[in-house]
């Protein structure tokens, strides 16, 4: 049991270590990275809705969308990241950083609506996919109104 600790509490030590290293272009790259593989997901759900639904696709591009809306993203989000370059020029708005409830507020119906999207997709329900699939949409479109640069 104390070996458990004490590894837990190592992990914690060097990833707030690992962190507190993270250039800002890094961060950039890694959450442009996050975006587009979120989009091709998003594209993924899509083509199946208009198409031949295919309950095993649809589930693996949901499960990327929950693992990615759960996993910590804002943290890539530092000081001055607003400005710079990762794969292209960074499109976030200052007031990202400037608006914290109304962004958490964002995040955290983008989180449940993946949260959501995943578990019907599980179920097979194209119409229930299709209801999910279009909150996560909202959510994507909400910050993108407010927090991304055209």
């Amino acid at each position: 049991m104390k070996t458990k600790i004490l590894l837990a509490a190592l992990a914690t030590a060097l990833t707030a270590t690992a962190h507190a290293q993270v250039k800002v272009e890094d961060a950039i790259k890694w959450r442009q990275s996050a975006y587009a593989t979120m989009g091709w997901s998003m594209a993924r759900i899509d083509s199946n809705l208009k198409g031949t639904y295919n309950k095993e696709e649809v589930l693996k591009a949901a499960t990327v969308l929950q693992a990615i809306a759960n996993s910590g993203m804002g943290s890539l989000y530092l000081p001055g990241s607003d400005k710079g370059k990762g794969w292209v020029d960074t499109r976030v708005k200052p007031a990202f950083f400037t608006e914290g409830a109304k962004v958490g507020k964002i995040a955290g119906e983008f989180n449940q609506a993946a949260n959501d999207l995943a578990k019907a997709a599980a179920t097979g329900d194209a119409a229930a996919v299709k209801t999910a699939f279009g909150a996560v949409g909202g959510t994507c479109k909400s910050c993108h109104d407010d927090y991304r640069a055209k």
